[in-house]
Formats: C-alpha cells, structure tokens, sequence
C-alpha cells in the first residue's frame, strides 16, 4: 500500500551578508528556499515568476537591505524580432548543430567551461572550480533541466547552456562558451536560439536571471527586447534606453 505522502511549506532563511560579485563596495544577502519534496517542480516555476533563480537544489532572491539593483528579467517571445545584427550573427552560427541533451557534465565541457571562466571571470569563484564541482553545478537539479550542447559539424564543443524547463518558458540558468571566437558572438547566438526554441514549444518567456544596474557585465540583456523586470508590483516594461529603470 502506497503511504500518504506529507507536503509540508517551504521554508525560507536569509544568508549572511557577503561582498557583492556584482557591485564594488555592497554586501549581498539571499533569501533562500530548498527544491525539495514532490512539489519542488511547481515550487520551482512559481517562484521563478516571481524573480527567484536556482542554483543546485535551492531556489534564491536577492534580499539586499540597502541595494535593489538587481532585477529578475524575462524576454517576452512572441512579440521578440532580432535586430539587424542578432540576425547576422544567426547566419554566422546556422552551421552549428544544437543537442538537447541530459544534464550530465563531460571532460570536454569542464576544458572549455575553464577556459571561458579564466578569459571572461579570472579570480571569481568560479574559475577555482575543480570537475566535481562543474559536475555539481550540471548535474544537481531538483527540477527539469537540460544541458544544451552547441557544436560544431567536426563534433567540437564551442558553447553549452544548462537550462530549466517551465510551464510558461525556459530558464536560462548558466552558459559559457569559447571565448576565443568572438567573431561568433555564442552567447547571443545561444540566447537568440533559445528564444527561437520556446516559440516553438509555445513558451511565452525566456527568463536571463539578474539584471544589475551598474553592472556592464549584465548589460547584454537589454538587447533582447521586449524585456519585462519583476518588481514588488509585478513584472513591468523594461524601459527605453536612457531612461531610468526602478524595481518600485
């Protein structure tokens, strides 16, 4: 006989404060959920529509008393048309072959992860990380994920995005690519094929995690327009450029 199984609320706790990845002189703090339990799927994508971002098997939101500036974005894919470049650098990548795999982390993956972190994020956490690290960030999700693979025709890996699969669209939870062949652009191309892709499924979003003002690192993301921002009145029209963006 199956036993009833026992679904108890989420429980949330606030981390310590830590210097600031993002903004030179702020402090983060997160407030954090586990992804557990036979609910953790739903828990997941509800919380994500309200600008939470998962990493392994929790679910965080920046809880920063002093800083808003980072803003949970999302590309709204029907309306979204690349722009006159984003369509040259599709052309320049219609040559790679995209696989959908499982979220299993590979050799040839954690070379070329290394490479993007020492070119791209020297000294950040993240270029210290030995495999079983990388195997952790790949391969520990609670929820439906993929490690999509972006090669070439001779089989070489040049890029790699680990994603979530929603109810109403794709998380874009981390990429890197080869950052020797920047006349590719991968990380827009990776981004563009994914917008392309939840059209195809019927998605309505592609959420790109945290948009940090002052940050030029996540600057990129306003290029994938309409963008909506999470504030504590719900998701808002990104702003036009040179206009100022508020999370009020």
């Amino acid at each position: 006989m199956e036993q009833d199984v026992i679904h108890r609320p989420a429980t949330f706790f606030v981390t310590a404060p830590l210097p600031c990845p993002y903004l030179d002189g702020e402090t983060e703090r997160r407030i954090v959920t586990e992804l557990a339990g036979r609910d953790r799927q739903r828990l997941h994508d509800t919380l994500s529509r309200v600008g939470f971002r998962r990493s392994h098997g929790i679910i965080y939101a920046p809880a920063c008393p002093d800083c808003s500036a980072c803003l949970a974005v999302r590309t709204g894919v029907e309306a979204f048309s690349p722009s006159k470049s984003q369509r040259r650098v599709l052309r320049r990548n219609q040559d790679l072959i995209i696989q959908e795999g499982d979220h299993q982390a590979s050799d040839e993956q954690f070379a070329l992860f290394l490479s993007y972190q020492n070119s791209r994020h020297n000294g950040g956490d993240m270029s210290t990380m030995d495999f079983h690290d990388y195997q952790a960030l790949i391969e520990e999700t609670p929820v439906n994920s993929s490690l999509l693979e972006f090669a070439q025709p001779d089989g070489r890996l040049l890029g790699a995005c680990l994603v979530d699969w929603m109810a109403d669209g794709i998380s874009a939870v981390y990429s890197f690519f080869d950052p020797d062949l920047a006349e590719r652009s991968l990380g827009t191309f990776m981004i563009l094929w994914l917008i392309e892709r939840a059209r195809e499924l019927g998605l309505d979003y592609l959420y790109l995690g945290y948009w940090i003002g002052g940050s030029p690192k996540m600057s990129y993301k306003e290029n994938f327009q309409p963008l909506e921002f999470y504030t504590k009145n719900g998701w808002k029209q990104f702003p036009s450029a040179g206009e100022p963006v508020t999370g009020e």
